[in-house]
This record gives structure tokens, C-alpha cells and sequence, in this order.
């Protein structure tokens, strides 16, 4: 039955620590996003004109023209500039009390920012899961019901507080909470690709002296 391949795939999470933790991160990470979408989409309606709207959907759409100038970047350094992306979202948190159109212009300019790195991101880690021995397809099936199961998440999250207040201050705090717990997870895989990509520079160097040495004699 079709319904087995879930089985399957909370499985390859199982056995696979690295893509349990890759897996956690992007629903926290997507889920944190997708409980503030309605608010800021709310909010930018109200405060920012429709030129200012349209020039951030066209910023966003750029991510297909922008990944071929990071062909070659490092992964590790991917997820260190998204840590320090989110570091800024959450502390942009704290302008929300000054200056609602300062915040919303700050948000949009984060979460676009985020969508083009976390393409970025995806396109480089899938030779990382190919090592760990998981699939392609059961890599992007996992990926995407981590995506649906957040959107869903946020989304029923975002009702719930708007049904029972229409001040964003809990909301943030909350936010601001799993958004330590979201940098944590990133951490954990920064080292784990600075590390692995360390390795393998650390073998080429080795493979290139020994090929070397081998011409020399």
C-alpha cells in the first residue's frame, strides 16, 4: 500500500541522524515563518505601497538566476550566513514596538532573503545526503512533507493567535523562543559540513601528494 512509504521515510530518518537533524531545523525554521506570513501579510496590505510589495516578490523570484554565482560555495558557509539571518529576524523583533512599517519592511527584507538561501542550500546538500546513503527521491519526499507539515503548522498556529489576541508581543516572544531552538539545530549542521568538507579537502590534498610523488619517481 502507498501509505507504507511514510513508514519508509520516518524510517530513513531514523537511521540517519544527519538528515533527523536537517529535517528538524527546516520545520522549525518553515514553521516559524509560516506563523508570521498571515501578520506581515496583513501588516505590509496596511503600511507598504503595491511598488514595494512587487519589488520584493521580484527580489524573490531571483533565486534561479542567483544559484549559478554559488556554484562553488561552501555549504557550512550557507548555513552560518543563515544563522546570522535569523539572529537579525529575531532581533528585529524588537522594533515592532517602535515602528510597525520599519518592522514590516525588515521581515519582508529577511524572509526573501531566506527563501533565495534556503534554494541555495538545497541544491548543495543533496551530494551530502547521496554519502549518507539516503536517496534522492526519499530526500526531497522527506524535504517536502517537512515544508507541508510547517506551512500546515504555522498556518493553524497564526489562526489560534489571532483568535485569541491581536497583540503580536506573545507571538514573537514565541517565536523568538523557537527561533534560538532553530539556530541550535543550524549550528549542529554547520559543524557537521565544516567538518565534512574539511575532510574531503583534507583528502584531496593527500591524493594530490601521493600522485605527486608517484610522477616523481
Amino acid at each position: 500500500m502507498a501509505y507504507k512509504n511514510y513508514a519508509l521515510m520516518f524510517q530513513e530518518m531514523k537511521n540517519c541522524r544527519f538528515l533527523r537533524i536537517q529535517s528538524i531545523t527546516l520545520f522549525i525554521i518553515t514553521y516559524i515563518d509560516w506563523t508570521l506570513i498571515p501578520f506581515i501579510t496583513k501588516l505590509e496590505g496596511t503600511h507598504l505601497p503595491v511598488f514595494m510589495i512587487s519589488v520584493y516578490m521580484l527580489i524573490g523570484a531571483l533565486d534561479g538566476f542567483l544559484q549559478p554565482l554559488f556554484k562553488n560555495i561552501k555549504i557550512h558557509h550557507i548555513y552560518l550566513f543563515a544563522i546570522c539571518l535569523d539572529i537579525v529576524q529575531i532581533t528585529s523583533y524588537m522594533v515592532f514596538s517602535e515602528s510597525i512599517v520599519v518592522f514590516t519592511y525588515l521581515i519582508l527584507s529577511i524572509f526573501t532573503i531566506q527563501g533565495i538561501t534556503f534554494e541555495i542550500a538545497r541544491i548543495h546538500t543533496v551530494d551530502f545526503m547521496q554519502d549518507e546513503k539516503v536517496e534522492l527521491k526519499d530526500y526531497l519526499m522527506i524535504r517536502s512533507l517537512m515544508i507541508s507539515g510547517a506551512i500546515v503548522g504555522g498556518s493553524l498556529s497564526a489562526m489560534l493567535f489571532d483568535y485569541f489576541t491581536k497583540d503580536l508581543t506573545n507571538l514573537l516572544w514565541y517565536l523568538s523562543f523557537l527561533g534560538i531552538v532553530g539556530i541550535y539545530f543550524q549550528f549542529i549542521l554547520y559543524k557537521k559540513f565544516r567538518k565534512r568538507v574539511s575532510s574531503e579537502h583534507v583528502e584531496i590534498e593527500k591524493d594530490k601528494k601521493e600522485l605527486f610523488e608517484k610522477f616523481r619517481i
